[in-house]
C-alpha cells in the first residue's frame, strides 16, 4: 500500500484577521509559535516536510525516531514542533536546530529534545486521503488516531480544539498562556492546500519602549532605511534587539536630518547589529551607531531569545520616556506555555 499524499504538499494557511471569525462553521485552536510540519510516514520512511516545501528530518531526528516507532505504518500529519523549554516553547532554540553539524544537532536533541503537536490528519493508517473531507469529519478521525496511537507517547501531543468562541477567548486573553494566538478553522471545507480561504488567526500584539542605538542606511540615498532598537539589561548594558522599518519615503529623509544630532555616538554596549545577510545589498546593511538619547514605541508581536522575532511597527517616539527605562522588565515572555496540553 502507497501513500495517496505524497510530499511537496503545500500546507493550508490562514488570513490574519483582527477579531476571530464568529458562526457555527468554526473551530478555533491554539496557535502554537513554532516550526509547520507535515509529517509523512510510509513504512520505515518518514519524511518531515516545512511550511516551504523544504525537509525538516536532519534537523529532528528525535522526532523522526518516535514517528517511526509508532504503529501505523502510514500516515499524514499536520502540526508545530516546538521545543519545550521549563514548561515553555523556546523559539531560540528551535532556531538553533537548523544547524549543518549533524554533532550539533545530536547534541541539541539529547538537551533540548522536540515535541509534535498536531492539529490535523490528511492520511489515514488505512491509506485513505482526508484532503477533500470536511474538517468536522477529518477531526473525529484525527483523535480517534490520537487516542489508539498517540496515548501515553510524551514527544507527539494533540492540540486541544473548541466550537465555543468564550473559550477560545480565554486562550487568547489568558496572561500566563503565552500563546501566539488562536486560529479558526471552516469545519465545513477540506483541507486547503496552500490556501488561505479555510482558515483564519488572530495574532498577540504588544508595545515596547526602546533605546535607538543606531540605524540602516536606505539603499543609494541619504536617508534612513530602518531604526535599531536597544534595551538595557540588570546590569546597564544597552543591547540590540531588532529594528523597524514601516516608513514612507518622505519620512525617511526626514529621520535621516531628525537623527542628525545624536550621530557619532557610542551606540550599543551590548550585542550590537549583525554583519550583512547573503540577501543584503553592502548599503543596505551599513549602519551608524547613535547617542542613546531617543526613545521610541513600536508593536511588535513575538519577543523570544532576548530579541524581537520580527521586524516592528513604528508608533511613535517618547520624549516623555528617559531611555533608562527602555528595559528588559517591560516586556514579558512570549513563549507558549505548554499548560493545554498537560491539562
Amino acid at each position: 500500500m502507497k501513500l495517496p499524499i505524497r510530499p511537496p504538499l503545500l500546507p493550508m494557511e490562514a488570513r490574519l484577521v483582527s477579531e476571530p471569525p464568529t458562526g457555527p462553521e468554526w473551530q478555533y485552536e491554539p496557535k502554537w509559535d513554532g516550526f509547520r510540519c507535515l509529517a509523512f510516514r510510509n513504512g520505515a520512511d518518514v519524511y518531515l516536510q516545512s511550511k516551504s516545501g523544504q525537509p525538516l528530518a536532519r534537523y529532528f531526528p528525535d522526532l523522526v525516531h518516535v514517528l517511526k516507532q509508532l504503529k501505523p505504518k502510514r500516515f499524514v500529519l499536520d502540526g508545530e514542533i516546538v521545543i519545550p523549554l521549563k514548561g515553555r516553547s523556546s523559539f531560540d532554540q528551535l532556531l538553533q536546530r537548523i544547524h549543518p553539524a549533524r554533532s550539533r544537532v545530536e547534541k541539541l536533541v539529547s538537551e533540548f529534545p522536540a515535541l509534535f503537536i498536531v492539529f490535523d490528519l490528511l492520511s489515514t493508517d488505512r491509506g485513505q486521503s482526508l484532503v477533500d473531507v470536511p474538517l468536522q469529519l477529518r477531526r473525529p478521525q484525527l483523535e480517534r488516531f490520537a487516542k489508539q496511537f498517540l496515548t501515553g507517547e510524551d514527544s507527539v501531543k494533540l492540540s486541544p480544539v473548541t466550537t465555543k468562541l468564550a473559550t477560545a477567548r480565554k486562550w487568547f486573553a489568558a496572561p500566563d498562556s503565552g500563546l501566539d494566538g488562536i486560529v479558526a478553522k471552516r469545519l465545513d471545507l477540506g483541507y486547503s492546500s496552500g490556501s488561505r480561504d479555510a482558515m483564519q488567526k488572530v495574532k498577540h500584539r504588544h508595545t515596547a519602549d526602546c533605546v535607538v542605538g543606531g540605524f540602516r542606511f536606505a539603499e543609494g540615498k541619504k536617508a534612513v532605511g530602518s531604526l535599531l532598537l536597544g534595551l538595557y539589561d540588570d546590569k546597564g548594558v544597552l543591547n540590540h534587539v531588532g529594528f523597524t522599518s514601516s516608513f514612507s519615503a518622505k519620512e525617511r529623509s526626514e529621520l535621516f536630518k531628525q537623527l542628525k544630532p545624536f550621530r557619532r555616538g557610542e551606540g550599543f554596549t551590548g550585542k550590537a547589529p549583525g554583519g550583512p545577510s547573503r540577501w543584503s545589498t553592502k548599503k543596505s546593511t551599513e549602519w551608524e551607531p547613535l547617542r542613546p538619547k531617543l526613545v521610541v514605541e513600536v508593536e511588535y508581536d513575538n519577543f523570544n531569545g532576548e530579541r524581537f522575532r520580527h521586524g516592528t511597527h513604528f508608533v511613535r517616539f517618547r520624549p516623555d520616556k528617559l531611555p533608562s527605562e527602555c528595559t528588559y522588565g517591560q516586556l514579558r515572555t512570549t513563549g507558549t506555555k505548554l499548560r493545554l496540553l498537560s491539562a
